[in-house]
């Protein structure tokens, strides 16, 4: 029998421990495949955030490494910059790079680092519970939000891929979605591109990927799906943002 499918050679045969329905465990496969495409993995190394993805070292059959909250883009430039003959890549929730890592991700895309993000939005801090995140959508209920997210009073979400793409440096930026078979095969395409701009030196690139979050949003596994293709895309656009590669 011909054997057409199997684990990437990037990933562990550890069974993730996200909740039922999460998209980590979707992207993280794509971000494997792509590793094993390119034929990268003996020379990447992967820097795991404060987050839901603080256990990615158990999972990516790769060399990886921990980073305080909101600063795997400062781990990742040093040890890009110290072996620049690495592929070195983040990992990140929107609580870790939107709030308390703002100011790294800003810096890193701003100097231009020669680094590949990928940034998971599910807009709430899913680790500890769901509390509103910066990505928090208007009007969404969260357990700091109970009555929704209010711009009067928590201001609006930040848009990181519309943030970034007003500095000059960044290479690459784009929005994809895994809700359904067609948006997770471009999702795979955008996450091997950005792979390879590094590959290729040509410079920062972050895929952020909107991701549904069941358990914290209170939602069955098809209705955050569901959510995530009628409410949160309309908020958060889908497609490229910056490609200066083209």
């Amino acid at each position: 029998m011909k054997k057409i499918f199997s684990r990437p050679e990037s990933l562990t045969n550890a069974p993730f421990s996200y909740c039922p329905g999460c998209g980590h465990g979707i992207a993280h496969r794509l971000v494997a495949e792509s590793i094993d495409e390119l034929g990268i993995r003996e020379r990447t190394i992967g820097v795991a955030p404060v987050g839901c993805a603080v256990f990615a070292y158990n999972y990516f059959n790769l060399d990886m490494t921990e980073a305080p909250h909101g600063r795997p883009p400062a781990a990742a430039t040093g040890i890009k910059r110290t072996n620049p003959d690495k592929i070195v890549f983040a990992y990140q929730g929107d609580g870790d790079i939107a709030a308390i890592g703002m100011s790294e991700i800003v810096h890193a895309a701003n100097r231009g680092e020669n680094i590949t993000v990928i940034f998971i939005n599910n807009a709430n801090y899913g680790m500890t519970g769901g509390q509103m995140a910066p990505t928090t959508l208007l009007g969404q209920v969260t357990q700091t939000t109970p009555f929704g997210r209010d711009p009067k009073r928590e201001g609006y979400p930040i848009k990181v891929c519309e943030l970034l793409s007003s500095l000059e440096a960044p290479v690459y930026l784009e929005r994809v979605a895994i809700y359904d078979p067609k948006q997770v095969l471009n999702a795979k395409r955008a996450i091997k591109k950005a792979f390879a701009n590094q590959v290729e030196n040509k410079g920062f690139s972050l895929v952020e990927i909107i991701s549904n979050c069941p358990v914290d949003w209170g939602m069955t596994v098809m209705d955050s799906i569901k959510w995530v293709k009628d409410v949160f895309i309309k908020t958060f656009p889908l497609g490229i943002i910056k490609d200066k590669t083209r």
